[in-house]
């Protein structure tokens, strides 16, 4: 059996911008693990709202013991209650250890990874291991809205949708700890103006070029 090159790659980018498709298409084409961190905060968020806790760090650290990621992520996860939730808590210094320790136990157990998220680049994989690809998501509002409007079954209306996606992307870039950054390396993926097939071949040419240097 041939034994695969490592290769990790990050994915950041702002709501809706086209990030969790593409880094399900390269994990796939290239068999790698693939960790949504949006997902472990949306986890977080729907467990607070469903059970109200008084201390919501000591709540989520024992939620988060006996946890398998596969287990989170068949979770419905994203409805519009959540996407409000979520955007305020994913500011929480502490809330933010919790899911990066989570995080970075399973990306140290395996070398064929692609982690998608806001921080992923400028926060998690900067080093012990740093990334061998970072990618930058990028899609207009009016584009990202309507496809998360699509994603919730046209649940609320476009223009709710609209305004909650504006928000987040306002306090991700504007918030204190680990906020919405391009690193200098990473290459920008404009999803409001490539389909995914396209998607795919651009982030494919730079990931070939990794693995045969």
């Amino acid at each position: 059996m041939v034994k695969l090159k490592k290769l990790i790659i990050a994915c950041d980018g702002e709501s809706a911008s086209g990030k969790s498709t593409a880094a399900k298409l390269v994990s796939k084409k290239y068999k790698l693990l693939l960790i949504n961190s949006g997902l472990l905060y949306r986890y977080c968020s729907k467990l607070i709202i469903q059970k109200k806790p008084k201390n919501i760090i000591f709540f989520l650290k024992k939620k988060f013991k006996n946890i398998s990621y596969k287990k989170i992520a068949k979770q419905k996860l994203h409805s519009e209650n959540i996407s409000k939730h979520v955007a305020v808590l994913a500011k929480n210094r502490e809330v933010r250890k919790i899911v990066n320790r989570f995080q970075m136990k399973i990306i140290r157990a395996n070398n064929r990874i692609c982690v998608e998220g806001r921080d992923i680049a400028s926060k998690i994989l900067t080093k012990n291991p740093k990334y061998d690809v970072a990618f930058y998501f990028k899609c207009s509002l009016k584009v990202a809205a309507y496809r998360r409007w699509l994603d919730i079954k046209k649940s609320v209306p476009l223009k709710e949708v609209k305004k909650s996606l504006r928000m987040r992307t306002s306090l991700d870039k504007k918030r204190k700890n680990s906020p919405l950054i391009k690193v200098k390396d990473a290459i920008l993926v404009r999803s409001d103006q490539l389909n995914k097939k396209e998607v795919l071949v651009k982030m494919s040419k730079v990931i070939d070029k990794v693995l045969r240097n």
